[in-house]
């Protein structure tokens, strides 16, 4: 159903995969950014909390990649085509 309604949204699974790699590459940032601040344990774990959200991202990626393969092969089967 979620899936289903990102899909509906115009979010692609290629949308899904960039976020889980911006959020990678936001994470070191954070990291790398943290070794010249004072607050050093906040800003670590400001760095560990987005990182977080890759796993999710990733997921959520696959999921609309299997919907939009599903979605193809059901157009493909009812307009007479091969998937």
């Amino acid at each position: 159903m979620i899936v289903k309604k990102l899909h509906e949204a115009g979010i692609k699974s290629e949308h899904a995969y960039l976020a889980a790699v911006g959020s990678i590459g936001l994470s070191l940032f954070s990291w790398v950014a943290s070794n010249k601040q004072e607050n050093l344990e906040r800003a670590d774990r400001w760095g560990i909390f987005v990182g977080e959200w890759a796993p999710t991202f990733f997921a959520l990626g696959l999921a609309l990649a299997n919907y939009e393969r599903n979605d193809l092969a059901t157009e493909a089967t009812r307009y007479g085509g091969d998937a």
